[in-house]
């Protein structure tokens, strides 16, 4: 598994090549509506193993969360059940606010 720092992953949503991965925000609802990653779609941890006919497997993914642990936990299941590209957020969505949004809200 790759992880990715939040400027990392905003260069990599601005690159011109239009190869954007899939955004799996895998934070409870309350938290999504607080705060989200424009594009990014979400799932709450705790659905994702009923949803994985849902993901493209050979999609590459990044699992964000709050502070990172939680879509950590979610990035080793999808590689565990076959996908194989698939990226970790590092300091989630907090991160992202500190280093790349300071507009988006914290909690």
């Amino acid at each position: 598994m790759q992880h990715l720092t939040a400027p990392e992953l905003a260069a990599l949503i601005a690159a011109p090549d239009g190869a954007a991965p899939f955004l799996l925000d895998v934070r409870e609802p309350w938290e999504v509506q607080t705060c989200q990653i424009q594009g990014s779609v979400s799932i709450p941890m705790n659905t994702i193993p009923g949803q994985l006919e849902q993901l493209d497997r050979n999609a590459s993914i990044v699992c964000i969360c709050h502070h990172g642990a939680r879509s950590l936990r979610v990035a080793h299941f999808l590689e565990a059940n076959g996908f194989s590209r698939v990226t970790n957020l590092t300091g989630g969505v907090h991160a992202w606010a500190q280093q790349v949004d300071p507009a988006m809200p914290t909690y």
